[in-house]
């Protein structure tokens, strides 16, 4: 016999310890840059192995199909899949962790990474510009794994009484963090930061990361 009892307790709401908030942005160049000046440098997994896989996957090619040496080749290879896997999840839960226990309110970029790794190939009729190049950065940016931080973020903020928010990425690179000016010349170069406005002059990441928590 097994018997089954149901029970509705009240739980005191979760208060995070701490009383601060931040903004991330996310990027290749680095991981996370927090609007306090703390960043994360990518782990970039698969780029690490991505010649031992490549070197691999030849020698899968030059073994007969499904013969035993086939067999053992393509469980190598599968086992460098699962440890790239396991470097980048390794990350991203430790830097996930020490963001929710640091801050109580996070703010963060709100991105939609199926657009923004999608192939610059075109058509044969119209033709896209500097594949290559693109086909890099969508490698770069499949890397890091966004979605699954983003994921790890939100609900380990929520065990800790925390919250995180969602905010619209559009213009956060462009706009200053002091004043509110949105011009592409505030932004020189890749990394800095520079107000056409006001003067102020910040690394990039960081004011983009400044201005998603104001």
């Amino acid at each position: 016999w097994y018997v089954s009892v149901q029970v509705e307790q009240a739980l005191p709401e979760r208060v995070h310890p701490s009383t601060t908030d931040v903004g991330v942005d996310l990027g290749v160049a680095n991981f996370a840059a927090l609007s306090n000046g703390i960043t994360y440098d990518p782990i970039n997994a698969y780029r690490k192995y991505q010649d031992q896989l490549a070197r691999a996957q030849r020698a899968l090619s030059r073994k007969v199909k499904c013969s035993a040496n086939w067999r053992k080749q393509k469980r190598k290879i599968q086992q460098l899949h699962h440890k790239i896997a396991c470097c980048r999840l390794d990350f991203l839960h430790k830097t996930s962790t020490a963001i929710s226990e640091n801050q109580a309110m996070v703010f963060v970029e709100d991105l939609q990474v199926r657009n923004m790794s999608r192939s610059a190939a075109g058509t044969a009729d119209d033709p896209g510009r500097n594949v290559r190049a693109k086909a890099g950065l969508n490698k770069s940016i499949l890397d890091q794994g966004w979605g699954e931080f983003v994921r790890q973020l939100d609900y380990k903020l929520d065990w800790r009484g925390g919250m995180l928010i969602k905010v619209p990425p559009h213009y956060t690179s462009q706009t200053c963090s002091v004043c509110g000016h949105v011009s592409p010349a505030n932004r020189p170069t890749q990394a800095v930061f520079h107000c056409q406005a006001c003067g102020h002059t910040e690394h990039a990441d960081t004011n983009a990361a400044g201005r998603m928590s104001t």
